[in-house]
């Protein structure tokens, strides 16, 4: 979130440069990546198959439980119908967002790693940049 978009912009374009690299126009890449949604729940007395076949009619498309509790994936579009239906339940949402997943990885050399890497982190420390993606394989 930026209130100055043409400085975005050309601090963006400068990192890209000083690494030599070029950058797209805006949207450019959207095609390769999956836009979701996601939401982490408590766990407790929850049976995670049970809950998956019933958020399936809100949208979630992947459901799985680690130690910090239950996380669903779903499409972009369908973040609204599941909040509203996890707050109908009285279901504590601990944390929501959004992703953009990459559909296609690509394997890189440790030399190209090291390049691509630097440049993330330039972007990154960037105070207007909030999420950067990328399609390298990690």
């Amino acid at each position: 979130a930026t209130d100055n978009n043409n400085r975005t912009v050309a601090n963006i374009r400068s990192y890209f440069n000083k690494c030599n690299g070029t950058m797209g126009t805006q949207g450019s890449v959207e095609f390769m990546f999956d836009h979701t949604c996601n939401f982490r729940i408590p766990a407790e007395g929850r049976d995670v198959e049970e809950l998956e076949l019933e958020m399936i009619d809100f949208g979630v498309e992947e459901i799985f439980a680690d130690e910090d509790g239950i996380m669903m994936y779903a499409p972009f579009e369908s973040f609204g119908a599941i909040q509203k239906e996890l707050e109908n339940r009285g279901i504590e949402i601990l944390s929501s967002g959004f992703e953009r997943i990459p559909q296609v990885t690509k394997e890189i050399s440790a030399e190209q790693i090291a390049d691509v890497e630097k440049l993330l982190e330039k972007i990154e420390e960037d105070d207007d940049v909030m999420n950067v993606y990328h399609t390298m394989q990690e």
